[in-house]
């Protein structure tokens, strides 16, 4: 037992790669989140001062507020404390902050490469990890890069990297 306790303490976690504008993002949810929790507190200090609990919607609101609002603390402060926060260096190839254009048989497409906590495919950022992430990962312009998809197999050629 005491050899596994040892081992939990020694252990390193992996870092977590982030672009410098996702980092910042996370940087700027947490002062807003840590801004906000005064005022949830005293809004459960309020609601418990109104009297019975079991029945006071107002105590179960601010207490489930205040819960997410330290839950996401407690996230965002561990993905700061694991950040590694990766510069792009333009050497020809994709990484994590490049700006991708692809081009299937149909049309094209424009990605920017980032980090797993901070892709958002709605805004044209996709993860390393996701399977056109890592198939792209690493390759030059012209590449013809295949990958499998939920709905198939799928072929893109690079087209541009910025």
């Amino acid at each position: 037992m005491v050899k596994i306790a040892k081992f939990l303490l020694n252990r390193k976690e992996p870092r977590i790669p982030f672009t410098q504008v996702g980092y910042d993002k996370i940087v700027a949810e947490k002062a807003e989140l840590e801004a906000k929790r005064p005022e949830a507190v005293d809004h459960l200090k309020k609601a418990r001062e109104m009297g019975d609990l079991s029945e006071n919607g107002y105590y179960k609101a601010s207490r489930q507020q205040l819960n997410f609002i330290d839950g996401r603390l407690r996230r965002v402060t561990r993905l700061i404390k694991l950040a590694k926060i990766v510069s792009s260096v333009n050497d020809g190839t994709v990484q994590i902050g490049s700006t991708v254009k692809l081009k299937d048989a149909a049309r094209e497409y424009e990605y920017t490469i980032v980090g797993g906590y901070e892709s958002n495919p709605g805004q044209k950022s996709i993860s390393h990890i996701s399977p056109l992430g890592h198939a792209i990962l690493g390759k030059r312009m012209n590449d013809v890069v295949e990958f499998q998809a939920p709905s198939g197999t799928k072929t893109f050629t690079i087209i541009e990297i910025s």
